[in-house]
């Protein structure tokens, strides 16, 4: 064997060596998300369990406000089906962009609820939902903490499939650019809050 198909034989093993590492890499990385996803499903499902006892709580002081409480049960019903849209598949940009517009209609209907809940002195003062509204505060912390976990595991994915060269093997291997999650907070919760003397 010639000195020169040597080299060519080392050079090939060299490219399958890499080829596979980052192939094996981009796998890891793309399944860091779906575990990422994992982690909002449990804290998505412990909002949904607090939900409807939340609602039945204020059922009792809230008759005359019935379609508020059927808004926030709609949503919630709305964000349990794209986060199992989500779960089967965690890489696709529709999935995660309808779970992202469940979710601020849930906000929205959540705020509503809240205002509501407010203009209601002997529910506000309910120790029962007290404690549900402050787990429910918990929770969203939670989800908040969850969704930037996800959306780094995002980042470093779509960063690896990106980057010259693993992007030669993520095209071959036809690994697509994932989408993040957005935040659910409402403009007007994100605006700075303005101080005046």
């Amino acid at each position: 064997m010639t000195l020169t198909a040597v080299v060519l034989i080392g050079i090939a093993a060299i490219l399958v060596f890499w080829g596979v590492g980052a192939y094996n890499r981009l796998v890891r990385l793309r399944n860091e998300i779906g575990n990422a996803f994992a982690q909002i499903d449990v804290q998505l499902k412990r909002r949904h369990d607090l939900i409807p006892n939340l609602v039945e709580v204020a059922r009792k002081y809230m008759e005359h406000e019935r379609d508020t409480l059927e808004r926030v049960s709609a949503a919630r019903a709305q964000v349990m089906a794209a986060t199992e849209m989500v779960k089967s598949k965690p890489l696709e940009a529709g999935p995660i962009k309808s779970l992202g517009l469940a979710e601020g209609v849930l906000a929205g209907a959540m705020g509503r609820f809240q205002a509501t809940v407010e203009a209601y002195p002997e529910l506000k003062a309910d120790a029962r939902m007290q404690a549900l509204s402050e787990e429910l505060t918990h929770t969203e912390n939670r989800i908040a903490f969850a969704r930037q976990l996800f959306n780094d595991a995002t980042l470093d994915y779509n960063n690896a499939a990106q980057q010259f060269p693993t992007n030669v093997v993520a095209g071959v291997f036809s690994f697509r650019q994932a989408d993040m999650l957005q935040s659910t907070t409402q403009d007007s919760e994100r605006a700075p809050v303005a101080v005046k003397f």
